[in-house]
Formats: C-alpha cells, sequence, structure tokens
C-alpha cells in the first residue's frame, strides 16, 4: 500500500510496533530505560497499541539535560514507549516526504549526511569556479534558534497536506502539541520525529530558493545553508528575499552574525570542514579539539572516530598521527594481556 493511502489501523500494529521496537533498540540496550522496557516487552507494546487504537494515548513528559558537541544543547528526552512510537512515525513520515525534499539536502537524510553534503560542496566550488579559474563566491546562512522556533500550526498545515488519514493527523499532533517553548512553538532536539518535521518545515525555504530564486548551487544542512556564485553581487537581494520568505511564511529569522559571504579562496567553512581550492582542510577548532583530546588516556574507539573525520580532508600529518598512536594504544594492550 502507498503511503499516502495507508491508514491508521494499518499503521498502528502490532507488527508495525515490534519492528519500531527493533529498529530504536539498536545501539541502546545498555540503557537502563530500555532494559526495563524490555523486561516486559510484549506487554508494553500490547499497552500501547491498545492505548492508540482506542485513541486513549497521552505523549508523557521529557526529561531535559545539557550536552557539548562542542556547542551546548539542551535536550529534551521522552520515554521509551514514546520513543517506540516516534520510530513508527519517523518511518512512515519519512517514505511519505523524503521523494519530496530536493538533491541537495543533506540532514537526517539516507545516503546523504555531513561527508556527502563537504563532497558536493566541494563539486559545486569547481563547477563555478571553472576548475578554480575564475572566481567563486559563497553565501552561508543560518537559521536563528530553528528548533525552538518551529511554528506548530504551520508544521501541521504541511502534513497535512500529504496525510489524509484524520486519525494518523491526530496522532501526529499528539507529538507535535507534547512540546513547546512558548506557546505553539518548538520541537525538542532528542526526538527522532524532529528530524523528520525539520525537513518537512525547511522544505518550503528549499523550493523557494530553488525554484523562486533560481540559486542553482545551493545546498542545506539543518538549519545551515549555502550558496555559491561566481560573484557576489547579488548576495545582498538574495538575503533580503530569503529573510522576507522566512519571516512571512514559516515564522523564522537569520542569525544576524552568522550571514557570511567569503571567497574560495578564503576557504568555506560547512559541516565541520573547510572546503578550499584543491583542497578540503578539517576546522581548525575541530582540529585543536581533537588534539587536545589525544594522549595516553585515548580509547580505540574515539581514535577511530578521528582517524574517520580526518579521512574526508587532506590531511596525511594529522592521520599519520593518530594511527601512531592506535598502534600505540594496541601495543600497550597486547604487553598488558595475561594471555
Amino acid at each position: 500500500m502507498k503511503q499516502e493511502n495507508l491508514r491508521f489501523a494499518d499503521l498502528i500494529t502490532v507488527k508495525s510496533l515490534f519492528q519500531a521496537w527493533d529498529e530504536f533498540k539498536k545501539e541502546k540496550r545498555s540503557k537502563r530505560d530500555v532494559q526495563r522496557f524490555e523486561r516486559h516487552l510484549e506487554d508494553n507494546l500490547f499497552n500501547l497499541y491498545s492505548q492508540l487504537k482506542q485513541k486513549s494515548y497521552r505523549h508523557g513528559a521529557y526529561q531535559e539535560f545539557y550536552v557539548t558537541d562542542p556547542k551546548r544543547r539542551h535536550i529534551h528526552k521522552s520515554s521509551v514507549r514514546d520513543r517506540v512510537l516516534h520510530h513508527l512515525l519517523y518511518q512512515y513520515l519519512y517514505k511519505l516526504f523524503d521523494q519530496s525534499f530536493i538533491y541537495d539536502s543533506y540532514s537526517c537524510r539516507k545516503d546523504k549526511g555531513t561527508h556527502r553534503a563537504v563532497k558536493r560542496l566541494e563539486k559545486f566550488s569547481r563547477i563555478v569556479s571553472r576548475n578554480y579559474s575564475r572566481g567563486c563566491w559563497s553565501l552561508k546562512c543560518d537559521i536563528s534558534r530553528f528548533f525552538a522556533s518551529v511554528d506548530h500550526r504551520i508544521l501541521k498545515n504541511l502534513i497535512v497536506k500529504k496525510v489524509k488519514d484524520e486519525d494518523i493527523n491526530w496522532l501526529i499532533n499528539k507529538v507535535i502539541n507534547s512540546f513547546n517553548l512558548t506557546p505553539g512553538k518548538g520541537i525538542p532536539l532528542g526526538n527522532l520525529t524532529s528530524q523528520v518535521f525539520s525537513n518537512i518545515y525547511l522544505n518550503q525555504l528549499d523550493q523557494f530558493v530553488k525554484h523562486e530564486l533560481k540559486l542553482k548551487y545551493y545546498l542545506r544542512y539543518a538549519d545551515d545553508f549555502i550558496v555559491l556564485s561566481k560573484t557576489n553581487k547579488e548576495f545582498p537581494s538574495d538575503v533580503n528575499a530569503i529573510s522576507r520568505f522566512l519571516g512571512d511564511r514559516l515564522k523564522l529569522t537569520l542569525h544576524p552574525n552568522k550571514i557570511l559571504i567569503k571567497k574560495l579562496s578564503w576557504g568555506i567553512d560547512f559541516c565541520g570542514y573547510l572546503v578550499l581550492p584543491h583542497y578540503i582542510l578539517p576546522r581548525t577548532k575541530t582540529k585543536r579539539r581533537i588534539l587536545k583530546k589525544i594522549g595516553p588516556g585515548s580509547n580505540f574507539q574515539a581514535l577511530y572516530s578521528y582517524l574517520g573525520y580526518f579521512s574526508h580532508a587532506s590531511s596525511y600529518k594529522l592521520s599519520q598521527a593518530l594511527r601512531n598512536q592506535l598502534f600505540g594504544l594496541a601495543s600497550s594492550v597486547i604487553i598488558l594481556s595475561p594471555y
């Protein structure tokens, strides 16, 4: 059955809930709340199914905490029961909406991500600069407090255009209404559904930039977006048009201190890397942070993730230093092992 024709009863089946559980539990089996839920898994999922079927489901409260990665972020974590439901809705909404998104939207999509976004930016820079033989300029913008500013009414109206089943919309609205930073605004950093909600919301911006402003070399990752052009003459008018669109249609604003216009030769900072003619380099701040963490207390997993990060850039010496560190740790394990 096509996603557009899916009915509420087909969405919330016990089989679908168990499949959502299987997706949710990946890499979370060691968490205590997940273990507690799994001890009575069948009872918990059948109870959830019963609440959904009878439409007595109520979304629970959120647990708040902060993480630094490196920017400090305010996370809102829901219960295991609610997160299983988020997985169910995420899979449904992703399949329903993803084909309507532009190709160059890279956040929280299959076969996309930061590395593909940076490679695409590098390709765009080669095209615009004609293999680095002429000028290339970038306009980079950031939406101010995006997750906190998402307007519930606008989001619901965008979803109802594709979701025709009233009961499915009732359930989606339960999740949207479960969180407010100010009345009628905000989606939580921490909900899986927020990933697809953000792409549904910002797809309006993508379509405006591509089809009304007709900016060909545009790409977006989450609430950051970038445009390339052979000159910077049109960028001020582009910023004004985008700013008006965001305010009028999506109730969003551009961050005034994060509207950056740069030459390619100066380096374009995007998704953790610096794109230059002929090179992709690690972002200076990220490189310094990683180098500070490398030492006797480093673990294999962290070092391998850093090595993966550097492998997407022109950073042979840094990668070699990490490999030496890994070799040193491996040697220590072999020496200390009693077997």
